[in-house]
This record gives structure tokens, sequence and C-alpha cells, in this order.
């Protein structure tokens, strides 16, 4: 069985200098795609169910799915909750079977946020799982502006919640489509100077992929969350099948050619953060 917490993959991450891929599911076919390429690469993966997700496929459901796959992979997997925005979106997950829980109040204030992710990762560390949280604002392509961390806020938030990992606002946006962005490196470098819990980048798709590379293996970011660029390539993989037996009805047999496509992305994405390859 190699179900994991999001703390059992980020900590050895964090002291061997590599990232692990949060990969944005949505679902049976991408995520099946991304446990076989973490296994091709030999590296731990994260599933994350975020909330255009959780709209499609219920949380009991999703859990099942993440465990299964989880639970006969050789290599480990995490079931975490991506954007839960309240206790009781936490609270299911976790009683779905997920194993880190991403609580979202980044748009609250700064000390309702840090008591309300407080309580959802002292729920998870009872129960024997991760929390991650979320201080500054990450915003989105063509909707609303992100809001820088500050790194002072960003260490009372670290020291005052517990969390397992900490969703950091440098320059990186959600649902970008190009890679033409950049992260603040010498606001990433004020943040891990005051704190050592594992940083996680949102909307990594936005960043370079020799960026992510270098910052996977040189700073205290251990989780980079790439989604858009991944349901672009399952997109175009859709499309070109379709397209390729206009007559053919049967999705399962236009679903099947996906597999092959978005495995090879995510085989791409997982290698530049540099994680050493587990053997068999």
């Amino acid at each position: 069985m190699s179900i994991a917490t999001l703390a059992e993959v980020l900590q050895p991450a964090l002291k061997h200098g590599y990232a692990v891929a949060g990969l944005v599911t949505l679902g049976w076919e991408d995520m099946r795609a991304y446990v076989a390429a973490a296994e091709a690469e030999g590296a731990p993966v994260i599933l994350q169910a975020g909330p255009s997700c959780r709209a499609h496929t219920p949380l009991p459901v999703l859990g099942k799915m993440f465990r299964y796959l989880a639970e006969n992979a050789s290599v480990p997997v995490v079931a975490h909750l991506d954007h839960g925005y309240t206790f009781e979106d936490c609270r299911q997950a976790l009683d779905s079977g997920f194993t880190s829980l991403m609580f979202d109040g980044s748009r609250k204030q700064l000390s309702q946020n840090i008591a309300e992710t407080a309580a959802i990762a002292e729920m998870a560390h009872k129960a024997g799982i991760s929390c991650e949280g979320e201080i500054g604002f990450v915003g989105y392509s063509g909707g609303e502006n992100s809001a820088g961390t500050d790194p002072d806020e960003a260490a009372r938030f670290a020291r005052e919640t517990g969390v397992d990992a900490m969703a950091i606002s440098v320059g990186n946006v959600h649902l970008q489509q190009d890679r033409e962005g950049g992260l603040d490196e010498q606001r990433i470098r004020a943040i891990e100077a005051l704190t050592s819990v594992p940083l996680v980048i949102h909307g990594g798709s936005g960043v370079p992929v020799a960026q992510r590379s270098a910052l996977a293996t040189g700073s205290s970011i251990c989780k980079f969350n790439i989604g858009t660029e991944l349901r672009m390539a399952f997109g175009a993989a859709l499309r070109e099948a379709v397209n390729r037996d206009p007559e053919c009805f049967d999705r399962v047999a236009i679903l099947r050619q996906t597999h092959e496509p978005v495995m090879a992305a995510a085989r791409t994405v997982i290698r530049a953060f540099g994680a050493p390859a587990r053997k068999a």
C-alpha cells in the first residue's frame, strides 16, 4: 500500500532538495495517467481534487478512487483536497479517506485565516493526516488579482497554524495557459528565511520550466500544483481522438486514447522537479 500523507512526501523533498508534483485531477482518466507517470518516473505524486472536480464527482467517490490508485501503486500517492473553503469541506474529505487537506482561507483577514486554518490543521493531525494552508492570495488569469505574501505574515501563519505546507503568492497565478510569467525569487527567499515549513506554488503551469526546476532543487518550495497544462494535454488528445474517427461513439474507446499523451505530459512535469527515482 502506497497511500501517503502530504508531510510524508514533502519532508523528504525539503531535506533532499526536490519538489513533488501536485497534479489537479478532473476524472478517472487523468488521475490514472498521473499515477502511471509517477510510477514510470519512480517519484511520489499528489492527486488533487479541487472545486471543479468536486462539483463533478462527490468527495466520497473521489476518496475511493484516489485510495484505490494509491493502494495499488509502487510509489507514494497522496490523496489531497485542494482549495477546501469550509470546515465542512475538509471534514468530508477526511471522512472520505483523503490524507491531506488544503484549507484556503486566503480571502479572509489574516487573524481569521490563521484561526480557521489552525482548527483544520488540528483536526487533520488528530486523524493522522496533513494540512496545507495559504497565506497571501494567488489570483486567477482573467479574474481576481493576486495579493503577494508578506514574509512576516507568512512566519506568523506558519507558527500559529501548525500547517505541514504553506502555499504562497509570489507572482504565481491560477489557470495561466502560457509560461511567460516568473516567480519573485527575492520574496521567496525572504519567506523561507523566516520559516522552515515546506512551501507550495499554486498556478505552477504559468511558471517557466527552468525556474520550476531551479526552485525545486534550490529552495524550500517542495510542491508545485500543475493543472492547466495537463488539462490542455488531455483536451488536445481527446480532440485528436474524436477527429481521428468521427463515427466512433464509444466513449471508453475515445477516452482510452488520452492515456498515453496525458501520461507523457505528466512524466515531463514530474521529471523537472528532480525527485530521485525509487527502485521498484
